[in-house]
């Protein structure tokens, strides 16, 4: 079985280095090999500038966003918790909103930082409502979720009609990496401490999923690793939201297929859950590039219609 299990992530790492080849070499402007191998000036430059960069954040954003919905699933003891169905996402985008209204001249980092504090605070409040529902069904603290998220949605929206900047808003609603360039993705690096977090303290993050009282009872300080867990989770959003927008339904698929098969250890599953998103999020991109070349369908939504489907099947499955 351990031995099956090396075989299967080694078989990941090959398909996800396969995947980032492809996707530097994939678009509008053709590049080839050769022209690599002959050193051309243009190419070079374009590989830079922007394949790279772009295939670096879909690999960030692919794990971040897929250890993300696994931190979040574990402290709410919900498989159909991700930062799509808890408001995560809705709350960086409104931190963006208000950062870009009362600072206008605010530079990346700070808006960052107020996506941030907005997600953080979000995450609480989710969490504090979800401890006062008294009937915990697996569908309906989701489903509370998605209206939490849509009321936050609301506010944004709001705002952005009231002052005209409807077009930004929009941007960050619907993931694109086809504005990713060197210079302005940098910030999603910020997604890696907190994945090192998530290694670090999963074994703890396992203790929460089995309950409060349970892990006190261990001498586990509950309050500290929940916390902890938000801080990975609101870092690892506000950094991908800044740089490509919200990426729907990736925190809540992954995870759910890769737990299916391997269960909950989030140590053991980790490598796993990681390599697989990001290998879907590059998929999905690929193949948005392919269709309808040589025009771009968002990442947003190619992953929006599959990750929306497999969420539906997972939820008639369960019922």
């Amino acid at each position: 079985m351990k031995g099956n299990k090396l075989k299967i992530r080694h078989l990941l790492i090959a398909l996800l280095l396969g995947a980032s080849v492809v996707s530097i070499f994939v678009g509008v402007a053709d590049i080839s090999v050769f022209d690599i191998l002959t050193g051309d000036a243009d190419k070079l430059f374009l590989i830079s500038a922007s394949r790279f960069p772009r295939t670096i954040s879909l690999v960030l954003a692919g794990i971040g966003m897929s250890v993300s919905g696994l931190i979040m699933q574990q402290l709410t003891r919900n498989k159909f918790v991700s930062p799509t169905t808890a408001g995560s996402l809705d709350a960086a985008q409104l931190g963006l909103l208000l950062g870009l209204i009362l600072i206008p001249s605010a530079g990346t980092l700070m808006k960052g930082g107020f996506a941030f504090v907005f997600t953080f605070a979000a995450s609480l409040l989710f969490l504090k409502i979800v401890d006062s529902i008294r009937i915990r069904n697996v569908i309906f603290v989701p489903l509370v979720g998605l209206m939490f998220g849509a009321i936050l949605n609301s506010v944004a929206t709001f705002f952005a009609i009231n002052l005209n900047i409807v077009q930004d808003v929009n941007a960050w609603m619907m993931a694109d990496f086809s504005g990713v360039l060197s210079g302005r993705y940098e910030m999603i690096y910020f997604s890696l401490p907190a994945v090192a977090i998530t290694y670090l303290y999963a074994n703890k993050f396992t203790l929460i999923g089995m309950g409060e009282d349970f892990s006190k009872n261990l001498g586990l300080n509950y309050r500290f690793v929940m916390n902890l867990g938000l801080f990975s989770v609101s870092l690892t959003l506000s950094a991908i939201v800044l740089t490509a927008g919200a990426i729907p339904f990736l925190g809540l698929v992954v995870p759910n297929l890769v737990t299916m098969i391997y269960g909950d250890n989030i140590k053991k599953v980790l490598p796993e859950i990681a390599l697989f998103g990001a290998i879907f999020l590059l998929t999905c991109d690929i193949i948005g590039r392919l269709v309808i070349y040589p025009f771009e369908i968002p990442i947003g939504l190619m992953v929006g219609i599959v990750g929306g489907a497999i969420f539906l099947i997972m939820l008639l499955r369960r019922r």
